[in-house]
């Protein structure tokens, strides 16, 4: 099962701003105005969505004229479906490499006042401590894309390597939306926990492991993974 219907894809950048409003309030009563003005979308874009998570099954849409709203009913399979969409190679990632023990404190002073997000098991890991690994994944969306990375690469003495390497700068699929409910975790800006479980789910290695592992993490600390 996929997120196409109607010409509308539920999975695609600007449409998950609805999905992940909606999961991250699971029991609010949605009406279309509340994903739409300056942060959100069009109205066709946010009526069109509803529509298709409606015929989904993921929404119940309680007509009351004036006083209509929706309402998700099937959160676990509209995630589910989700994680057959997406995968974390969907990003573009360019790969170099640091000798520097201490490369992911820099890369954080370096990147302070920048849009930046920890993915993967390096964001994972600020709140699991569940995998060891030297990888540093992170999400970066600058103006001026080959302009940033060449002073960052440069500042950070970030090595090309024809293989193998340490630091992986992502250019965001969900170039829109891949910063919503960016949380600072330990001094590090991360993604939210709904997308380090969507990147890790089908990553490999053990990206699946982690990925259920903060789900139950989460949830024993009465935390909702969903939430932004």
């Amino acid at each position: 099962m996929n997120g196409h219907t109607n010409g509308t894809n539920i999975f695609a950048d600007k449409a998950t701003f609805i999905v992940r409003r909606m999961l991250s309030d699971p029991e609010k009563k949605w009406v279309t105005r509340d994903f739409t003005g300056d942060s959100g979308v069009s109205l066709g874009m946010a009526q069109g969505t509803l529509e298709a998570m409606a015929k989904k099954g993921y929404i119940e849409r309680v007509k009351r004229g004036p006083d209509s709203y929706a309402l998700l009913t099937n959160k676990d399979e509209l995630v589910k479906d989700w994680l057959v969409e997406y995968q974390f190679e969907l990003n573009e990632t360019e790969v170099y490499y640091s000798p520097d023990k201490n490369i992911l404190s820099k890369i954080k002073d370096y990147l302070k006042d920048k849009l930046y997000a920890l993915t993967l098991h390096s964001g994972a890991n600020l709140i699991t401590s569940f995998v060891v690994t030297d990888q540093v994944y992170l999400y970066f969306r600058p103006d001026n894309w080959e302009k940033e990375i060449l002073d960052l690469r440069q500042q950070l003495d970030l090595k090309e390597l024809v293989r193998g390497g340490n630091v992986h700068i992502v250019r965001p699929y969900y170039k829109n939306n891949v910063f919503y409910g960016v949380r600072t975790i330990k001094g590090y800006k991360v993604v939210s926990y709904l997308q380090l479980y969507l990147d890790l789910y089908n990553f490999k290695p053990r990206g699946r492991e982690h990925a259920e592992y903060l789900k139950k993490y989460l949830e024993e600390k009465g935390k909702n993974l969903y939430e932004s």
